[in-house]
């Protein structure tokens, strides 16, 4: 009977971080039109979120809390979310 042989294996683990950059506390995602985020990543041009604000798209939308604003219209368009 063959007993198992030893060994190592290398597991590779990724770690990912984001840069924190001063100001971010104070950041939030805004609703803008899918195409039109699209349209600013090819082009450079900025693009105007339901609240009226008005910037170039950067940053990863998920690191930030949604716009008090933007979610104000959002709801009172189509009701708050969860609702069916």
């Amino acid at each position: 009977m063959t007993q198992p042989q030893g060994g190592t294996a290398t597991i590779e683990r990724t770690d990912t971080r984001e840069l924190v950059e001063p100001g971010d506390a104070e950041r939030f995602s805004h609703y803008v039109k899918k195409e039109k985020i699209l349209e600013s990543a090819m082009t450079g041009e900025p693009v105007i979120a339901l609240c009226g604000k008005v910037w170039v798209p950067g940053r990863d939308p998920n690191r930030f809390p949604v716009c008090p604003a933007c979610k104000e219209i959002i709801d009172g368009a189509f009701g708050p979310e969860g609702d069916e």
